[in-house]
């Protein structure tokens, strides 16, 4: 007796998700927001092993190292990116989301103090960025986008000039902005000691004086940091 051949399993067909329609300007600004946020912090030292390097599908072109013959629970983050990364204040952190969600803290703000947070150099606390480079940078995601709404360079210059005014930021001069290493800091904590005292000698040690005072001014939650048991360690986090 001949076997009765498999019923054929019915496959569905592929099914395709719609292209994504076109993004407003706000959309496109809220985007730029976004990525930035996801990618301040970001590569550890740690080089990968032969052939073990996984890459993320979609996206930007994140390279991710990961070390998998290494399980010391003291061994040194694994981050994406290849920039370094940093230690943030986890009550500015929520400061931040509290601001962005009142509509206080623009997103242009966001944006502009986000990049600059995240080009600082090592160690120092200082970003070198003309208002311009700022301005190209944050645009540059926005060159395959015909239409899309640029943040521009008044924006920015607006946005810096907030930043400061609420000691997030300070000039620096020479194209250099510093940044409250008390919110936000690309190095150990003898290295954010040595930098804090290096504000302190240029601001003449006034307990007013940045890096002291978080705004923006007369909100609930604003901060009055005092570095005096405690310097190396700036803002709670």
């Amino acid at each position: 007796m001949t076997p009765e051949p498999p019923a054929r399993v019915q496959r569905r067909p592929n099914q395709t998700p719609p292209a994504p329609g076109p993004k407003n300007g706000d959309d496109v600004l809220d985007d730029i927001v976004s990525l930035l946020a996801g990618h301040i912090g970001h590569t550890s030292d740690v080089v990968p092993p032969p052939n073990r390097r996984r890459a993320a599908r979609g996206g930007p072109k994140v390279q991710i190292h990961i070390d998998y013959s290494d399980t010391d629970p003291r061994s040194i983050h694994t981050m994406a990116g290849e920039i370094g990364y940093s230690i943030t204040s986890n009550w500015f952190a929520q400061w931040m989301a509290k601001l962005l969600v009142a509509g206080v803290l623009s997103r242009s703000r966001a944006a502009v103090f986000l990049f600059v947070a995240g080009g600082q150099k090592k160690g120092t606390g200082i970003a070198s960025y003309t208002q311009q480079q700022i301005t190209d940078g944050l645009n540059e995601l926005l060159n395959d986008m015909p239409g899309a709404k640029r943040i521009t360079r008044p924006t920015v210059n607006k946005a810096v000039k907030t930043l400061i005014e609420w000691g997030w930021l300070e000039s620096a001069g020479y194209g250099r902005i510093r940044l409250n290493v008390t919110l936000w800091f690309a190095g150990n904590s003898g290295e954010q000691k040595s930098v804090l005292e290096e504000i302190a000698s240029d601001n003449g040690g006034e307990p007013e004086a940045f890096p002291h005072k978080v705004g923006p001014k007369y909100l609930p939650g604003q901060q009055m940091l005092d570095f005096e048991e405690s310097p190396a360690r700036g803002a709670a986090g």
